[in-house]
């Protein structure tokens, strides 16, 4: 094989299931992640169609997916009263399967071990690139020579930075953030669990704010607009400060759980993003997953990511380890199963701007056609029949 030794930047999803594919395949692969361990919990994320189950069979990880997916959780649409306005069923927001990401994450290191060399604390500073490979300096390790860098290090990619330029030339913000808390507030009154097991998380939307409490998802989530970044996203500090100014005055519950949100020990807040990419590698580094195709909230990332690493790693088995002729075919594969993370708009449909485009929402979920042309939707755009079979070990 022309390149053989390669670097994977980010142990959370995309990358330890690229280092599955490479690691039985012939490469030596080491993935370097910045955090010291593999982080637990975060919210939920899911798969969805013929596709996404497949990836999973095929990297004999299913079984054990099923195993910790989480309840099926309806959200029940509600006003300042508690009165339901419209239920946006499980199906719809957690597919086939649901599972919280810390979850699969750990499935995913347990099951790749054996298939790449993980450092932990870690992360790349600098990379020089010549005509045979890289150059890579670490924060705290020694420097070394890879063939290939494949960056899988999410929204905020420092492989990105790197080999392609600013973020801010890649990934787009519309203005709207979310935030994700462990806190749990009470629901003293509502129902929580029903007799069939299912679970129900409760949301009360304003204009351009949403405030879902006990899901899956996260025990609290919220989505809001706002006229600019007005944090440190290093800061968490400053970002609660933030969350708490874009629900000064709201309703509900809401005051509680931005309470709770205050102190949970589990806190994260970013922009909602998409990424902008015509071509997802360059020289000889690629992108995969959030850092390559990204939509926060959007519903397809996790199983893009699965996808994203299948196609690149069987590109470069089937290419001989020819990575010119490998990145030029997992480009063109990947645009079109890409293209929904490039157009969807979770911010607009989670925290509507009006008063009419909510009641719209809401509306759309109580038309049972509507539903069904939804979810037969969102099947659609994450299967997808023409998945090469590289065959793959």
């Amino acid at each position: 094989m022309t390149a053989t030794r390669i670097l994977i930047s980010g142990a959370s999803i995309a990358g330890p299931a690229l280092a599955r594919w490479l690691g039985r395949n012939g490469f030596d692969v080491t993935v370097v992640e910045r955090s010291a361990s593999l982080r637990p919990g975060g919210q939920a994320v899911d798969f969805k169609g013929r596709t996404h189950l497949d990836l999973l069979t095929r990297m004999g990880i299913l079984d054990e997916v099923r195993s910790q997916q989480t309840a099926k959780t309806d959200w029940r649409m509600v006003d300042a009263d508690d009165r339901v306005r419209a239920v946006v069923p499980g199906e719809f927001i957690g597919g086939d399967i649901e599972i919280l990401r810390g979850d699969l994450a750990g499935i995913l290191h347990r099951a790749t071990v054996g298939d790449a060399e993980y450092v932990f604390g870690d992360e790349i500073v600098a990379m020089t690139e010549r005509s045979d490979g890289f150059e890579v300096a670490f924060e705290s390790r020694a420097a070394e020579r890879f063939d290939l860098v494949i960056g899988a290090d999410g929204v905020h990619s420092a492989v990105r930075r790197l080999a392609f330029g600013r973020e801010e030339e890649f990934v787009e913000s519309r203005g709207h953030y979310y935030a994700v808390a462990s806190g749990r507030v009470p629901l003293d009154g509502l129902e929580t669990v029903l007799p069939s097991g299912r679970a129900v998380a409760y949301g009360y939307t304003t204009p351009g704010r949403l405030v879902l409490l006990g899901g899956q998802k996260a025990p609290a989530l919220f989505v809001f607009r706002a006229p600019r970044a007005d944090y440190d996203r290093h800061d968490i500090d400053s970002q609660r400060a933030f969350l708490e100014t874009a629900f000064d005055g709201a309703g509900w519950r809401t005051p509680a759980a931005i309470e709770a949100a205050s102190t949970a020990p589990d806190f994260y807040l970013d922009a909602l993003t998409r990424t902008q990419m015509s071509a997802f590698t360059r020289g000889r580094t690629a992108l995969v997953g959030d850092a390559a195709y990204a939509n926060t909230l959007g519903g397809f990332g996790t199983g893009l990511a699965l996808l994203g690493a299948y196609v690149l790693a069987g590109e470069l088995v089937a290419a001989g380890g020819d990575h010119e002729a490998a990145f030029a075919a997992y480009d063109r594969r990947m645009r079109k199963p890409t293209k929904i993370a490039r157009t969807g708009d979770a911010g607009s449909f989670l925290a509507p701007p009006s008063t009419f485009r909510i009641g719209m929402r809401d509306w759309t979920f109580r038309n049972p056609l509507m539903l069904r042309t939804m979810l037969w939707m969102t099947d659609a755009f994450a299967t997808d029949d023409r998945m090469p079979d590289y065959r793959l070990t």
